[in-house]
């Protein structure tokens, strides 16, 4: 309960930090505290440019953070969740401490710049990285590491958001994927130290000011049931979209890793140029649709350029959350569903249009996370609107439902079954389907330097048991393996030139010590010989090797 109550005080000042960066940059590169609600102004500090400055704003964005993100940690690259999630179903919880300082950065420049992505990403993984490092420091058990975690990721969120309950069932039900009364115990606690922390410094007022929304017919909740259809179609095509533009942008890049932010800017600076109302968060343009500000061919345009922007800012290497983009698109669909239905019926039969943003915002969120009881939570929590609270559970549900016969993963869980991790391995295929590589390796073979003549190599390669043995560089740096048998065929081959260990080393696909024993294994059985060398986390240092036999004892004999 203590060490909780640390990782809530400390991921509730962590969120006030982030909340005060995300405003920093934001004033310094738009030259207002929200540019998506004063569109087609300049800023004050390039007047001579005129709105064109938000051309720029991302590529200067872009050529600040996409350096420091690849230089010291490229885990906070994206939208957060995915790699929290992984790290507390496959990694024991385990999370470096350095991404609580670069996510944050990073993120903030980001959104300060112009990327279309939302702030709850990165404050659950600062939040959850906190919770990591409290916990390996003081050396807590895997269970308790993992309850650390959530509390970070519950108390980041409900100080940002000033909703401590969302921040619970967020971690609860996305994070621990689990319910227990201990877990449970704990992560609130976290909650709602850090929404007390939050409101101390940020206020304590609803996410946004509404007005009063009544069902006032019987037949609106065949209208709201609708809505969830539509709902669960446009969270489907949003987590499709959002990876379909990052692999399109991954096949378009040829570039340094560290430049693509920069130049992919442009193409973002371009479709905040045409629709502005994208820039950052845009949460005033949200509670604008909700309170029916705008047209139907307006809400549409921003529904769809809100897929557009913020699959660009994750693509082009961006750092922010999915979750606000969820909510704003949820809420140009259901004003613009609201809109619709007053115009094929009565007002008064439909009832506003304000009331299908709202519910609106729930059912795509729900659509897209699979988190159908964080929704309704979220949702009630953030807007303080509990009269819409029965056809939001009927458009929720019907969401989660339509999206789950579209597809079988989340946009969470289908960012981490693309790299091949599945969440839900432990289930089908045991425990030791998850358990690290590195607590089953073995002490890895001395290695051969790579200016080592082949020759001399030869006789060290035969007395091997292995047939094959690693290569390092003389800094110590990886280098690849080398076989007895390309050995003993380079020395029956050579010329005039003596060849060196360095010339015949191959680099096999990487076994890195925090990977499973599940996706080692696919690795393992695709090589050649007996065993893998293992790396470490940044995939540069040798710290172990793999073989066939050590897996099979792993399965058969319990690993401590």
């Amino acid at each position: 309960m203590a060490l909780a109550f640390v990782v809530g005080c400390g991921a509730g000042l962590g969120a006030v930090a982030f909340r005060w960066l995300v405003d920093t940059f934001t004033g310094l590169f738009s030259g207002h505290a929200d540019y998506s609600i004063v569109t087609r102004l300049g800023n004050p500090l390039v007047p001579w440019l005129g709105p064109w400055f938000v051309l720029l704003a991302p590529v200067i964005g872009g050529l600040l953070y996409g350096p420091l993100v690849d230089r010291f940690a490229r885990e906070a690259r994206g939208h957060g969740v995915p790699e929290v999630m992984y790290a507390v179903a496959q990694r024991d919880g385990r999370i470096a401490p350095r991404v609580t300082v670069v996510k944050a950065l990073a993120s903030a420049l980001c959104i300060g710049s112009g990327g279309s992505v939302g702030r709850e990403g990165p404050i659950v993984q600062i939040g959850a990285a906190l919770g990591s490092t409290v916990g390996r420091l003081l050396r807590v058990p895997e269970g308790r590491m993992r309850s650390l975690v959530a509390c970070g990721a519950a108390g980041g969120v409900a100080a940002t958001f000033n909703a401590p309950l969302a921040g619970v069932f967020f971690a609860m039900e996305l994070i621990l994927r689990d319910f227990t009364v201990e877990s449970f115990g704990v992560v609130v606690l976290s909650s709602v130290t850090a929404s007390v922390v939050g409101r101390s410094v940020l206020g304590d007022e609803t996410f946004m000011r509404l007005p009063a929304f009544h069902v006032d017919h019987p037949a609106q909740y065949l209208m709201f049931a609708g809505l969830g259809l539509l709902a669960g179609v446009v969270g489907t095509v949003f987590s499709r979209g959002l990876y379909l533009i990052e692999d399109l942008c991954d096949k378009v890049w040829r570039g340094p890793e560290w430049l693509r932010p920069a130049a992919g800017g442009l193409a973002l600076g371009g479709v905040l140029l045409v629709l502005p109302q994208l820039y950052g968060v845009g949460y005033p343009v949200l509670e604008n649709a909700v309170n029916g500000r705008y047209v139907i061919g307006f809400l549409l345009a921003l529904l769809v350029g809100k897929m557009l922007a913020t699959g660009l800012t994750i693509g082009i290497g961006g750092s922010g959350g999915v979750f606000a983009p969820s909510l704003f698109m949820g809420a140009m669909l259901g004003g613009a569903y609201g809109s619709v239905l007053q115009q094929l019926v009565t007002p008064d039969a439909a009832g506003p249009s304000g009331a299908y943003a709202l519910v609106g915002m729930g059912a795509v969120f729900a659509a897209a996370s699979r988190a159908p009881i964080t929704a309704v939570v979220v949702l009630f929590e953030l807007t303080g609107e509990y009269s819409v609270i029965l056809p939001l559970m009927l458009t929720v549900v019907l969401a989660t439902l339509t999206a789950r016969v579209l597809g079988k993963d989340s946009i969470y869980t289908l960012k981490l079954r693309r790299r091949g991790v599945d969440l839900d391995a432990r289930d089908r295929h045991g425990p030791f389907a998850t358990l690290p590589v590195r607590k089953i390796m073995e002490a890895a073979p001395g290695p051969l330097r790579t200016p080592t003549p082949v020759d001399e190599a030869v006789p060290i390669l035969a007395r091997s048991p292995h047939g094959v043995l690693p290569v390092v560089a003389m800094d110590g740096a990886y280098h690849g393996t080398v076989t007895a048998r390309a050995a003993a065929e380079a020395l029956t081959e050579e010329g005039p030139l003596r060849l060196t260990v360095g010339d015949l080393a191959e680099l096999p696909t990487p076994i890195t010590s925090d990977m499973t024993l599940l996706e080692a294994l696919s690795i393992l059985v695709a090589a050649q010989g007996t065993g893998l060398p293992v790396l470490d986390e940044g995939r540069r240092e040798l710290v172990g090797w793999l073989t066939h036999q050590r897996v099979l004892q792993a399965v058969h004999t319990p690993v401590a």
